[in-house]
């Protein structure tokens, strides 16, 4: 009896000593950001971060044969299921966004996550080598995180993969192997973000959403915020090791709750109907981060942890009370007098015009708002539905036109059903000036079987992107992370009459009917020959 006790006790001590010697070579922190926009609304950044030590990609060349690093390493609270996918597709730095809504730059300015833009977008850098190409790899490591996330990821095939690397500079750095990295990025602007893209994102995490801040991770309020978005970000970095980011990114309106009264209030119970119960055990930091208001009255609830540079910070690392934060103001919000002035260096506007259903012109509307000039990488990426008249190009600032405003530019044109169009270039934009592109396309006539089931609401064009140029620590301009994306935009495609079937389908079926009926009751009817002059006799 006794030996059985401490057979047990040994095992129990082994398990809980290995799994803190897990919890030390990959800690995990989780990081709640809130911040009150000018607008009256409320931004909320759900951060989760794992770092997996001592621990590199792996090398495409190694495909082939037994991946002896992933046979020695045993993940604890790095998410298994994602760690599979890296190593089986050989994953070097990877990036998936699912947003629903429109980013309002010029109201909420920058966001630290830059990737808003709406819809499904993915991409990843890899190496080259190995049995398997990059395009196969990408193919199945899209595949299997459709599966992973339950969303249309599978859709993002050869026509709309693009290898745009000017635009997206790894944000972490790429093994020295002696093989080139190259580019792979899709984007789907159909996507919708729902509780199925939730719930597999809350089963990475180690705690899932029974503690930590997760549990203010509400699918019902999530999805009613005015824009919404959760997003896995992979990279590697070589004094550290391979890091996973996942994000949830969310923007409440308050207002919605009071709309007679106009109180900016809010709180976790208003906000998510949540409160935070308990702290998650396996994290190393666990912190709530509120941006405290630059003027008025306000008063937080409860008294932070401390306070640095205008921000509450709440360390609930090592709380077992049930914590509930509150920011509430002492008079009604009234809109700014500068409401409508923008948060951004630069705002975007992008439209097809053209009421014709062959023929449009896209037109992009740059503003700088910076007192010196500006350099922006600007990427296009369009199905092989819209095709570029790229001599028809024409840039004015301030309504001058001008030849030396945009540079290296690439252009690799669209391939019906093969692949989507890519348009890059440079552009410079002197110190508050305004820049109108205009280029005019042509829009393809389809069959009218590659037509969507919903064919008379037109087709959803991925937005364009612009990549801030900024000096880098050696004084150089390159690419930086910043990006800003352009809402998507519908396009009207000839559309045949889809009701014309079902109209000569009722009409083909009536006729046959009446003629089918006319013969059949020629050919069943028995006919039989009456006198009249024994009907006579008869009366």
């Amino acid at each position: 009896m006794r030996a059985g006790w401490l057979v047990k006790f040994l095992l129990t001590s082994s398990l809980a000593w290995s799994t803190l010697g897990g919890f030390q070579e990959e800690p995990f922190d989780e990081h709640l950001t809130l911040e009150s926009l000018r607008d009256g609304k409320v931004f909320s950044k759900f951060s989760f971060t794992t770092l997996l030590k001592g621990v590199s990609p792996r090398d495409p060349r190694s495909l082939g044969n037994e991946d002896i690093a992933y046979k020695d390493q045993h993940y604890t609270v790095f998410p298994l299921a994602l760690g599979q996918i890296l190593r089986e597709y050989a994953v070097t730095e990877l990036h998936l966004s699912l947003n629903a809504g429109k980013w309002n730059y010029d109201r909420w300015g920058q966001p630290e996550e830059s990737g808003v833009g709406t819809g499904a977008e993915l991409w990843t850098w890899m190496g080259e080598g190995g049995q398997s190409s990059i395009d196969e790899r990408w193919n199945g490591l899209r595949n299997a995180l459709a599966g992973l996330f339950c969303a249309s990821l599978g859709s993002l095939n050869e026509q709309r993969t693009t290898s745009p690397a000017l635009s997206f500079v790894p944000e972490g750095q790429l093994p020295d192997w002696g093989i080139p990295h190259q580019i792979r990025h899709a984007s789907l602007p159909s996507e919708n973000v729902c509780t199925e893209n939730l719930t597999p994102f809350l089963k990475l995490l180690p705690c899932k959403s029974l503690s930590g801040i997760a549990m203010l991770l509400n699918p019902h309020r999530l999805f009613d915020a005015d824009w919404h978005g959760m997003s896995v970000h992979v990279l590697w970095r070589e004094d550290e090791g391979v890091q996973i980011r996942l994000m949830f990114q969310a923007v409440f309106d308050p207002l919605r709750a009071s709309p007679a009264v106009k109180k900016q209030d809010w709180s976790f119970r208003s906000i998510f109907d949540r409160t935070i119960e308990r702290a998650c055990p396996v994290a190393r930091s666990s912190l709530v981060t509120v941006t405290l208001p630059s003027s008025g009255a306000y008063a937080v609830n409860p008294e932070p942890s401390s306070i640095i540079a205008g921000l509450a910070q709440f360390d609930i690392t090592n709380s077992s009370t049930p914590l509930d934060i509150s920011l509430r103001w002492a008079d009604n919000f009234e809109y700014p007098v500068d409401f409508d002035a923008p948060l951004t260096s630069l705002s975007v506007q992008r439209t097809l015009r053209g009421s014709s259903q062959a023929h449009g012109q896209l037109s992009v509307v740059l503003k700088n708002h910076r007192a010196e000039p500006l350099s922006v990488v600007y990427l296009e990426t369009m199905p092989w539905l819209i095709q570029f008249f790229l001599h028809t190009l024409k840039i004015h600032i301030n309504g001058v036109p001008t030849d030396d405003a945009m540079s290296a530019m690439k252009y690799i044109p669209a391939v019906p059903h093969a692949q989507p169009a890519t348009f890059q270039c440079l552009l410079s934009i002197p110190a508050g000036a305004t820049m109108h592109l205009n280029v005019d396309v042509a829009k393809s006539f389809l069959r009218y079987t590659e037509h969507p089931p919903d064919a008379q609401r037109g087709w959803d064009l991925p937005p364009a992107i612009f990549t801030l140029i900024e000096p880098s620590q050696n004084g150089s301009l390159e690419a930086s992370n910043r990006r800003i994306y352009t809402p998507a935009l519908l396009l009207d495609l000839a559309t045949p009459d889809f009701s014309m079937p079902y109209n000569v389908i009722i009409f083909t079926c009536s006729l046959i009917a009446f003629l089918f009926g006319s013969v059949f009751n020629l050919l069943t009817r028995k006919f039989v020959v009456v006198s009249a002059n024994s009907d006579k006799k008869n009366d």
